[in-house]
């Protein structure tokens, strides 16, 4: 699942070089937590959300092929 959304990050940044994913994984849940370039940040989060918002669905439909729950979010 790492690489399913480092793949997708990579495409949208411009800098796709600075993005780092963490994730914590527990029993039924993970979480992902991404790191990017500032210049970045307006690009995968888009207008009014909705970029980053498609990105958690995609994300989440992978996940609950597994039968897991995730969280994905943008750490400054």
């Amino acid at each position: 699942m790492k690489n399913f959304i480092l793949t997708i990050l990579k495409t949208i940044a411009n800098n796709p070089e600075d993005i780092v994913i963490s994730g914590l994984f527990g029993k039924q849940t993970v979480i992902f937590e991404v790191r990017c370039n500032n210049d970045d940040m307006g690009r995968i989060i888009g207008k009014s959300g909705k970029t980053i918002g498609a990105i958690r669905t995609l994300f989440s439909v992978a996940a609950a092929r597994q039968k897991r729950k995730t969280l994905l979010e943008i750490v400054e």
